[in-house]
């Protein structure tokens, strides 16, 4: 009997696949090949063989994308299996606390450091801008294997300026940021009734004074053990005979595996017998008993007298299943302020939605009827008494002052929008998870410099509409869009960068990602911005219904500035993020994991909404009083959300980020809320802007006036 050769060796070459690692699509992969050998083998009707032949040729492409897909593997979404006695390395990111917003680096304090020398971990570039710095450590685990009073290190006698940045960093409450198998150190206590959870440890205490700092620390680690799936017996064929082999190794089966699920930390300060360390080497057995106690310290700092400390760790199997490890990192609190923020907006988008429909069936479509049963005749002289939104025909589609200003806001506008769609949607979908240290940053950052394309096309689409067709200077247009947003981001970035470089901080962009995000901007988003311009120059623009007078109306005086009404109306799309926007305040600013993005996902979407309604019913307003200028008004009545999200950071500086200290720590608070408050209103602005303008123009289109 003959057997296909390519299904042979596809079989084989995913049955070894399944004996390295356990996966779904191997599975899929595996199965469907199994089953078609057995029909090979017992195969009696050829038009059930081309049949079915069809349909392995079918599966077999759609396997070959998971086949291709999975090979992607996102940092922490998939399991590594630990024999016992296998090595298991912790690693240190940055020492961060809340009271600087200062991140400095693990080794500027006097730790101890791995024998083989400091090295730094494969970083992406969203950690580094963030300002993790992952290196490896001197702390080393064996799997499953307790131990206990383990001799770390002894430092050097402690110089003058070692003593004081040491107890520096413990007078700002410096937290110190350990991680196993991508698994941050959490730390649990108990306090007044309450069970209370950190991530990381702080570097010391004060108690009176004196300063004491955290030397041993005790491990847990949680393990899970490692769940086999049956291995699918093998099938070997040649000619006409098939030989049926098996494949179990019982010693890879007799073997247990297990897999990180938790990772805890309790910091300890003890005061070492310096007497007893003369003879031991690194990782040996203090002679003496350790009792790690949280309530006491003895660990002192003092000046010309070393450090020593040591760690002991303790294995503990859980229940807790691999894919559930970060749920005690992502205990989801305030749910119900969540859905009262949806609550909220959608009884925001449902009076707006009310509004904009009175507006729709009684005014306009009212004057509309009236104005078309009129013969021409009665039209001119019904003329003279018009009042409201009809006068402004001749001045409607007057261009605006700065138009190229305008232009370049709302296509930067769109490019922000879009990445915010698509960011959030890959993190609602689990792209982007918190295990995925900063793939989140990363991502925003490429999909602004892929989305310059839409930017370039929006601003010259919107530039030839404005002139009626012309597309000269398109060229000049487009450059200037590439410019515009990301030379304002990176214009504040590099004020802030110089602060964070005078504080010798880890948080200050290295040089060497300087000119990555420099080739970005030019070898990337200029390009696409470019590309963008030059297809918009092909695509058509959008006709005005109407001409435009040669002398601009006379705009009546009015009681109020409409301006007032315009940056009134930024309240109504505050009211729909504020109680969100606290969520990701504290997300950035106090160390909270922020993960709940199918909410933000949702009030993204009501927010888009309510900003279209606002801007639309103002500018119907402004129109309704005869004033022509609501090209710059539409933009800041949505646009203007973001003075009120800078005065809620404020806000929050002063009352939320009380212990925040140091002039250097509020001029970067306050630089990343300026940039955070330009990107919503860019945002926010366009989608205000393009509804008005397809409003307005859907509106005189409908009127049946030269």
């Amino acid at each position: 009997m003959y057997i296909e050769s390519n299904t042979f060796y596809a079989f084989m070459r995913c049955f070894q696949s399944k004996k390295k690692k356990n996966s779904s699509r191997s599975s899929v992969f595996c199965w469907f090949n199994y089953m078609f050998f057995m029909f090979q083998i017992s195969k009696n009707s050829s038009k059930t063989w081309r049949s079915m032949d069809k349909l392995r040729k079918s599966l077999l492409l759609c396997t070959f994308f998971l086949e291709f897909a999975s090979g992607f593997y996102l940092p922490g979404s998939f399991p590594h299996k630990y024999y016992v006695g296998d090595q298991l390395s912790v690693k240190v990111n940055s020492l961060t606390s809340i009271d600087t917003e200062l991140p400095y680096g693990y080794y500027s304090l006097p730790f101890c450091k791995p024998l083989e020398g400091v090295k730094d971990s494969a970083e992406n570039l969203g950690e580094l801008l963030m300002g993790d710095r992952i290196e490896n450590s001197p702390y080393r685990f064996k799997m499953h294997v307790n131990e206990s009073e383990l001799f770390l290190c002894q430092t050097n006698a402690l110089s003058v300026d070692e003593s004081k940045v040491l107890k520096e960093r413990i007078d700002e409450m410096y937290q110190v940021n350990l991680n196993l198998d991508n698994l941050p150190a959490i730390r649990y206590m108990n306090k007044d009734g309450f069970f209370l959870r950190w991530t990381g440890y702080p570097v010391g205490i004060k108690v009176k004074d004196v300063y004491y700092v955290f030397n041993h620390l005790k491990f847990t680690v949680l393990v899970h053990k490692y769940e086999k799936t049956n291995t699918m017996p093998g099938v070997i064929g040649a000619g006409d005979g098939v030989e049926l082999i098996t494949t179990d190794d019982k010693s890879v089966i007799d073997t247990p595996a297990y897999m990180v699920v938790g990772f805890e930390v309790v910091p300890c300060s003890f005061q070492h017998n310096i007497d007893l360390l003369k003879n031991l080497k690194r990782y040996d057995k203090y002679t003496a008993p350790i009792k790690c106690e949280p309530a006491t310290v003895a660990g002192v700092i003092q000046e010309g007298k070393p450090l020593v400390y040591s760690y002991e760790v303790n294995f503990v199997e859980s229940d807790i299943k691999w894919p559930s490890r970060w749920d005690a990192y992502l205990k989801m609190e305030g749910a119900k302020v969540h859905w009262f923020s949806i609550l909220n907006s959608m009884m925001v988008i449902t009076f707006l939605a009310g509004i904009v429909l009175i507006i729709f069936l009684r005014t306009i479509r009212r004057d509309l009827a009236r104005y078309e049963e009129l013969d021409k005749e009665a039209q001119a002289q019904i003329n003279e008494e018009l009042s409201g939104w009809k006068l402004v025909v001749g001045d409607v589609f007057r261009v605006p002052e700065n138009s190229e200003l305008l232009s370049m806001m709302v296509a930067d506008g769109c490019r922000i929008l879009g990445m915010a769609v698509v960011t959030i949607l890959f993190a609602a979908l689990g792209f982007m998870s918190p295990a995925s240290r900063g793939t989140l940053i990363t991502g925003m950052l490429l999909f602004y410099m892929f989305l310059g394309i839409i930017a370039g096309y929006v601003a010259v689409w919107l530039m030839k509409t404005l002139n009626a067709g012309n597309t000269n200077g398109w060229l000049l247009i487009s450059w200037r869009v590439s410019c515009f947003g990301p030379g304002i981001a990176f214009l504040i970035l590099t004020v802030l960068n110089f602060l964070l470089w005078g504080s010798h901080s880890t948080g200050a962009i290295p040089f060497t990602t300087y000119i990555i995000l420099l080739l970005l901007w030019f070898c990337i988003s200029m390009p696409l911005t470019l590309i963008g311009g030059f297809i918009a120059t092909k695509a058509p623009h959008l006709e005005y219904p109407c001409r435009s007078n040669q002398i601009p109306r006379e705009i009546p005086s009015n009681r109020f500035p409409t301006w007032v009404l315009v940056i009134g109306a930024g309240t109504l799309p505050f009211g729909t993020l504020f109680i969100e926007l606290f969520f990701i305040m504290s997300s950035i600013w106090l160390g909270r994991v922020y993960y709940v993005f199918g909410f933000l996902l949702v009030v993204l979407i009501l927010l888009v909404v309510v900003c279209a309604e606002v801007s639309l019913v103002l500018t119907y307003m402004h129109l309704c009083m005869e004033d022509w200028r609501w090209w710059w008004k539409s933009f800041f009545a949505s646009g203007s959300v973001a003075i009120y999200i800078f005065f809620y950071s404020v806000n929050y500086l002063v009352f939320d980020l009380k212990s925040l200290s140091g002039p250097v720590s509020a001029m970067l608070y306050l630089g990343y809320s300026l940039l955070m408050a330009l990107a919503v209103m860019l945002a926010t602005g366009a989608i205000g802007f393009l509804t008005s303008f397809f409003f307005v123009h859907r509106l005189f289109s409908s009127v049946k006036i030269d």
